[in-house]
């Protein structure tokens, strides 16, 4: 999985430095159903808005799964939007241009999203998709995230990953190797190899097959959910700092995450089962991102699709001084 662009957006000349970056990350991923144009114009109006209007912020672009297309993330924590619809209209504009900015976004992606608090920021997802990509199945999960390395590294050391298990569950890792750099991302990389070699293995035997198959590396901070829609469960298990909580309608749950290092040391592997109604959405996050973020501060955020959810968390809790990944899922809505 190749880590996204990360770009701060303080002045003009890095609009333009990073809509070159993203169109070279479209050739090179070979997403030649993807159009280029479309997404280098996403990023130029998105890249924009955060200069002119966010007060500076992080525009963020990856490559989505299985090749589907492209993510834009735009993240700021400026004065926020009084109205979302007014400001997506073209000839609307509190800066003197023209007003098509976002108006365009809305017309050259696939699909947008935005959630915006006054006072607090914006942050708005954009995501370009291929041809195909549009006629496909849409039954299953929205999946979000969000992954850096900690300042001064080049390569993140966590790792996740999202796949369709047996009878309509799904599998969730995440995976935090121990330290930073490229010991770390190897650890990491083993683990998604041992998930990908049986996706439909329940978790505590993920964490097993893990335990074994990573103890020529520096280990790692593990878990696994499974989710069962049809069953309405949840089925939980992790070593090491790797956090859970489901949202709902009614609050939140933190799900049990035991001591140890997968690779070194584990001393029991427990799973743990939670209900898992409609409308729930799963967030796993690496301890790069601070704990005490309280998602009731969001009003709504949970409502709103799983990237913005796990980019607002990522803008305002993680810390920086580590690798950390942040990752929403929920059942597709539309």
């Amino acid at each position: 999985m190749r880590d996204p662009l990360i770009f701060p957006m303080t002045e003009r000349s890095q609009v333009g430095e990073a809509r070159r970056q993203v169109a070279a990350m479209v050739t090179t991923a070979g997403l030649g159903e993807v159009p280029k144009e479309r997404v280098s114009l996403v990023v130029n109006e998105l890249g924009s808005n955060l200069v002119k209007h966010g007060g500076g912020g992080e525009l963020i672009a990856r490559v989505l799964g299985g090749g589907e297309g492209i993510e834009v993330l735009a993240l700021d924590r400026g004065a926020g939007m009084a109205n979302v619809d007014a400001c997506f209209a073209d000839g609307y504009s509190t800066a003197g241009s023209a007003g098509t900015g976002l108006g365009a976004v809305r017309r050259l992606a696939s699909f947008v999203d935005v959630y915006s608090t006054r006072p607090g920021g914006t942050a708005i997802v954009a995501r370009v998709a291929g041809v195909a990509t549009l006629a496909r199945d849409r039954n299953g999960l929205e999946v979000g995230a969000v992954w850096a390395p900690m300042t001064g590294e080049d390569v993140c050391g966590d790792g996740w990953a999202v796949r369709n298990g047996e009878d309509g569950r799904y599998a969730v890792l995440v995976v935090d190797g121990l330290g930073h750099g490229l010991g770390a991302a190897d650890a990491s990389r083993a683990a998604e190899r041992i998930f990908d070699a049986a996706p439909g293995r329940p978790p505590a035997g993920q964490l097993a097959a893990m335990h074994d198959g990573l103890r020529g590396t520096r280990g790692a901070a593990v878990a696994v959910a499974s989710i069962d829609p049809r069953r309405e469960i949840l089925i939980f298990a992790g070593v090491g700092n790797i956090a859970g909580t489901i949202v709902t309608d009614k609050g939140t749950r933190q799900l049990v995450s035991l001591s140890g290092t997968a690779g070194h040391a584990v001393h029991r592997i427990t799973e743990f089962t939670y209900p898992w109604v409609k409308g729930a959405v799963l967030i796993m996050h690496t301890d790069g991102l601070g704990g005490r973020w309280d998602i009731e501060r969001y009003p709504g955020l949970a409502r709103h699709h799983p990237s913005l959810v796990a980019g607002v968390l990522f803008r305002d809790w993680s810390r920086r001084r580590d690798d950390v990944t942040v990752i929403a899922a929920c059942a597709r809505r539309s």
